[in-house]
């Protein structure tokens, strides 16, 4: 096993439990316009911009009523709900100890998340853990061009940590627009799917990544990790 050149990092749902938190609010917000979100609509908001998500979910509305909020609108509902809720977020199994790896073995690291760098402060504040990734590229940084699923995302964070994106720099996802990024920018790209998934939606959602992972605890950076992920 080579050391990885890098690991480039989501946050929500692969370092952050907010994923379910995320959906929740997502949810709340269009039953406050009349609308309910199937699981198949909460998977698709999975990994992507705060505003891809709100015309998303404002077209769903559209669809199903006839009549839309306006985006702004939509996120007057729904931000609030957020805020509160991700103060409650907890680590993803293994993500502290991966990050602390990543620091002894000496690798870079680069969030690349599609959360806004306001976002990221306020999620991030109660774990000081994720101060040691010093490199972040977020949703609304003013060199990105395209969210996820394009791939400008990990091209940025890549190009700032100095490295290749190819397979010697290692993406961490969990979402489909989020591995398709990470593919298209040409990481080698390892996934914690969300686990209510079976054999069927994983193929169907994650096809041409490199790893499916039950969660981060199975990351192997060296051979000295080996053992500890048995």
């Amino acid at each position: 096993m080579v050391i990885p050149a890098a690991c480039l990092f989501d946050l929500d749902g692969l370092l952050l439990d907010t994923e379910p938190l995320h959906a929740m609010a997502w949810s709340e917000a269009a039953m406050f316009f009349g609308c309910q979100l199937s699981s198949d609509q909460l998977m698709a908001l999975r990994g992507r911009r705060r505003l891809d998500c709100a015309a998303q979910v404002q077209a769903w509305i559209g669809a199903h009523s006839g009549q839309a909020p306006s985006p702004a609108e939509l996120l007057a509902i729904r931000q609030p709900i957020a805020e509160t809720l991700l103060l409650q977020a907890q680590p993803m199994a293994g993500a502290v100890a991966l990050v602390n790896r990543c620091t002894e073995l000496a690798i870079p690291m680069a969030l690349a998340t599609s959360s806004s760098r306001a976002a990221v402060a306020l999620k991030a504040k109660p774990h000081g853990w994720l101060r040691q990734i010093q490199v972040r590229v977020h949703g609304d940084d003013p060199e990105l061009t395209a969210g996820k699923p394009a791939p400008d995302v990990f091209l940025l964070a890549a190009a700032r940590l100095g490295v290749a994106a190819n397979d010697q720099c290692w993406a961490f996802e969990d979402s489909p627009a989020g591995a398709k990024a990470a593919l298209a920018a040409g990481c080698r790209v390892h996934v914690v799917p969300p686990p209510q998934l079976d054999q069927a939606a994983l193929a169907a959602l994650f096809p041409g990544v490199h790893q499916l992972l039950g969660s981060l605890e199975a990351v192997v950076l060296d051979p000295a990790d080996s053992a500890r992920a048995q």
